[in-house]
């Protein structure tokens, strides 16, 4: 199967500080739920900002469907179909959920067609239609982060990031955000998550990824990510996976 997404050794950092990531690959094939997984400072957050353009990438290449993604802009990359949500979901407080629902197709130039979307949206996840006229900013914690991943599907992007998508939710709400992931996935849409929560990311994904000081360390099936000794050891607090 041909990949959909290609990183190959690529070099990038904050600023004119040193490099967070350093060699970095990854491969992301399509129809996948492929999770990223590594300590804190391995530069998982980094590498999916340097995937989306947020972060200018010193050397190596980004390739998504075959095309150079260099020199492109955040927005010029998400118009081919990459659509990332950063950990703070950057949702619009004082609009409405539908209003928000809008902001996710704002290019769109025909509005009957947004509208169109907005509704299918609704229809797919009902707590936003419940919820349409609610100021985004006054929903609990785990309903801001479905608005913010229904958003994501308004333009239908091929790939969508999330960037710990658990982070900050009671354990009884993360299982429906992986949930939410399946949906998306059965849409057609490919999904990269970096997740803080190891073991579940990997048991709700295809395929998995190790990242550690900046470079990848292993790649593989999410089952062999998760059943590899030291893997187990190093990563996942040296627990056993049933």
């Amino acid at each position: 199967m041909s990949e959909l997404l290609e990183v190959k050794d690529i070099v990038a950092g904050y600023g004119d500080g040193p490099a967070i990531l350093n060699g970095a690959s990854l491969t992301v094939q399509p129809g996948k739920v492929h999770c990223i997984i590594g300590p804190n400072g391995a530069g998982k957050s980094t590498l999916l900002k340097a995937i989306c353009g947020m972060l200018p990438v010193r050397s190596g290449n980004v390739r998504f469907k075959g095309e150079s993604l260099a020199g492109l802009r955040p927005d010029q990359i998400l118009q081919k179909g990459i659509c990332f949500v950063p950990q703070e979901r950057a949702l619009f407080p004082k609009m409405t959920v539908r209003e928000n629902l809008r902001m996710g197709g704002f290019s769109l130039k025909d509005q009957s067609d947004l509208e169109r979307r907005v509704d299918e949206i609704e229809e797919q996840f009902p707590i936003l239609k419940e919820r349409r006229d609610q100021h985004a900013g006054t929903m609990s914690g785990g309903q801001q982060q479905t608005l913010a991943m229904a958003r994501t599907m308004i333009l239908r992007p091929d790939i969508v990031m999330l960037d710990e998508p658990s982070l900050g939710l009671a354990p009884k709400i993360v299982q429906q955000v992986f949930d939410i992931m399946k949906v998306m996935a059965d849409t057609g849409i490919t999904i990269l998550i970096v997740e803080q929560n190891a073991l579940l990311g990997l048991r709700n994904a295809d395929w998995g990824l190790v990242l550690d000081l900046g470079r990848s360390l292993f790649e593989g099936p999410a089952n062999d990510v998760l059943e590899d000794d030291r893997i187990q050891e190093l990563y996942l607090g040296g627990k056993k996976v049933a």
